[in-house]
C-alpha cells in the first residue's frame, strides 16, 4: 500500500489518497472502508443520452470522476478487485449526482477515503505499507505419491497445485521422478520472492535435489524445513514454526497461527483466557487483556450495525490500547480465523485470570 496523499478535514475525518500495489492490499481496504465513509475515484459509467441513434443500446461508457457516501465493500478475490457500492455525491458530472454506482478498484488504482479513522483502522493501513517491502512466499509441501504448492497472502493462503502420482515397485522411479518433474515445472511458474519446501522425512531433499539439478535457478530461493504433514495441516506448521516469519518480517497468518495456539493451549490448561464479547469487555475493563483477538467479518459486522453482540467492539479495542494490551485483527479466510469464529469471534490472552 502506498498512501500517497492525506489531509485533515473539517469534523474530526481525515482523507487519504490510497495506492493498492497488491491483492493484499485490496483485501485490507475491504476491511477499512464502512458505510458512511466517502471514496472517490476515477471511474466509468454507463451514461444514457438522449441522442436517437444510441436509443436502444443502454448508453455509452464514459470516463468520469466520482465521490460516493459508500453503502457497501466487496473484496472480489477471485477478479482481483475491490467493489466499493454507494450513492454518488460529488461527480464531474452533474447530471449523475444522487445516483447509484460502484467503483471497481484494481491494483494500482487512487482511491480517496475521507472518514473518521479508528486506531486499528490507522493501524491497518500502516502495517499495509510496512509490507509491501516483504518478499512474497510459496510453501511447497511434498511426500512420497503428493505434493501441494500454496502461496501466502495476508488474506490467507491460496492454494496454486495438487499434484499426485502412483507409488511402488517396477514403476516407482519413473511415477517419483514425474512428480518431482511436475512439482518444479508449478514453482517455475510463481511470481515469489522466496519458496518454503517442506514434509516429512527425506522426499523434500530428494524433490530439492532434483530441482537442483534440473532448474538450479530456482535452489537459491528455496528454503527446506521439516513438517509432518503436507497440504493446508503443513502448511499450518511451517507457519507456526515462522519459517515465513524468517523470511517476511511480519506476517499476519504467522502472527495469527502463534496466537490462536497459544489460545487453544491455554483453554486446554484453564489458563489465563477470556472469549465470547461480553467475558472480553468485562476483562478490558479491568486492564486484563495481554492480547486481544478479534474476527475482521465480526468487527466489521458489528460496526456495521449487523451484528447480534450486546457489547461496543470499539470500546473494548480502544480499552485494550489504552491499557497497554495488544490489537490483532483476524483474517476470516485462514484456519486460525475459522477457529477464533467457533469461540464467538473475539477473545484474548490475560495478564491474570478473572474471578
Amino acid at each position: 500500500m502506498r498512501i500517497a496523499d492525506r489531509y485533515q478535514v473539517e469534523g474530526g475525518r481525515e482523507r487519504l489518497t490510497l495506492v493498492p500495489e497488491s491483492v493484499d492490499d485490496l483485501w485490507h481496504l475491504s476491511h477499512v472502508i464502512e458505510p458512511g465513509d466517502l471514496a472517490a475515484s476515477d471511474t466509468e459509467r454507463r451514461i444514457q443520452r438522449n441522442d436517437e441513434q444510441l436509443r436502444d443500446t443502454g448508453g455509452e461508457r464514459e470516463h468520469i470522476w466520482a465521490e460516493l457516501s459508500v453503502e457497501d465493500v466487496e473484496f472480489a478475490r477471485f477478479a482481483n478487485r475491490l467493489r466499493v457500492g454507494g450513492i454518488i455525491e460529488d461527480c464531474s458530472r452533474e447530471d449523475q449526482l444522487d445516483n447509484h454506482h460502484t467503483i471497481n478498484v484494481e491494483e494500482h488504482d487512487e482511491l480517496e477515503v475521507e472518514k473518521r479513522w479508528k486506531p486499528d483502522q490507522r493501524d491497518r493501513i500502516e502495517e499495509a505499507v510496512e509490507a509491501t517491502e516483504n518478499p512474497e512466499v510459496a510453501i511447497a509441501t511434498v511426500e512420497e505419491g503428493q505434493a501441494h504448492v500454496h502461496t501466502v497472502a495476508q488474506y490467507g493462503t491460496e492454494e496454486r497445485a495438487t499434484i499426485t502420482g502412483p507409488t511402488g515397485k517396477g514403476e516407482y522411479a519413473r511415477s517419483r521422478s514425474e512428480l518431482f518433474e511436475e512439482l518444479t515445472a508449478v514453482l517455475q511458474r510463481q511470481d515469489v520472492d522466496a519458496i518454503i519446501l517442506a514434509g516429512p522425512g527425506f522426499t523434500k531433499q530428494d524433490a530439492f535435489g532434483y530441482i537442483e539439478e534440473h532448474a538450479s535457478g530456482l535452489t537459491k530461493r528455496i528454503t527446506t524445513v521439516d513438517t509432518s504433514s503436507v497440504g493446508d495441516r503443513g502448511v499450518h506448521e511451517v507457519l507456526k514454526r515462522g519459517a515465513v516469519e524468517d523470511l517476511q518480517q511480519e506476517t499476519r497468518i504467522a502472527e495469527e497461527s502463534e496466537l490462536i495456539d497459544a489460545l487453544m493451549d491455554r483453554i486446554a490448561e484453564g489458563a489465563e483466557v477470556a472469549y465470547g464479547p461480553d467475558t472480553v469487555e468485562t476483562a478490558a475493563e479491568y486492564g486484563a487483556i495481554e492480547d486481544l483477538l478479534v474476527l475482521d467479518e465480526r468487527l466489521r459486522a458489528e460496526r456495521a450495525g449487523d451484528g447480534d453482540w450486546d457489547v461496543d467492539v470499539d470500546d473494548i479495542v480502544e480499552t485494550t490500547e489504552q491499557k497497554g494490551g495488544e490489537v490483532t485483527v483476524f483474517s476470516s479466510e485462514f484456519d486460525p480465523g475459522r477457529q477464533l469464529r467457533n469461540l464467538g469471534g473475539i477473545a484474548a490472552l490475560l495478564r491474570y485470570r478473572l474471578e
